[in-house]
């Protein structure tokens, strides 16, 4: 279990200006985060978990009209070097948003038409937009390259394979 030590007060993070009045009107992190399901990274809460728990309940899109369609496909990158291939699970991603917050904007449903790399990533780019900001962040190198070299794939290209059922 966490301890409320683990999360800093807003004017002593080293993020917010302390002389800004608008910090006093803020939720103090240790509030706001230390009722949900724990984790330990980042801001030390699993997104994930906390919606499986009925804990939070986000929205489909920004403006709350997207329309939910869970997907339970997960997608293996295998081009990533000399890192183990990544894993990119949809149902984590589609019990958060709708579809289109991401297709075909940020990636296109289209095997091989994504150029996905870290550097863009790092940059913010890609999965980098909310993994680093918002989700866990990108310390965190095994949650997403995480297929060992004897896990059952079944190819379906060169740069995309989905896991055996």
């Amino acid at each position: 279990m966490l301890l409320a030590a683990d999360w800093k007060p807003l004017d002593d993070d080293g993020l917010h200006d302390p002389k800004n009045p608008a910090v006093k009107v803020l939720q103090q992190p240790e509030d706001a985060l230390s009722v949900l399901a724990p984790d330990t990274a980042g801001n030390k809460v699993d997104w994930v978990q906390a919606l499986r728990l009925g804990q939070i309940a986000p929205r489909g899109s920004v403006d709350g009209a997207g329309t939910q369609e869970f997907r339970d496909t997960e997608i293996i990158m295998p081009n990533t070097l000399s890192s183990p291939p990544v894993t990119f699970p949809h149902r984590a991603h589609t019990e958060w948003m709708s579809c289109a917050m991401c297709h075909e904007s940020l990636f296109v449903s289209k095997t091989d038409a994504n150029d996905i790399t870290m550097a863009k990533i790092l940059e913010g780019e890609a999965c980098g937009l909310c993994h680093g900001a918002v989700s866990f962040p990108l310390t965190e190198c095994n949650r997403c390259h995480n297929v060992g070299p004897d896990d059952p794939v079944t190819p379906v290209s060169s740069g995309a394979r989905i896991p055996d059922q």
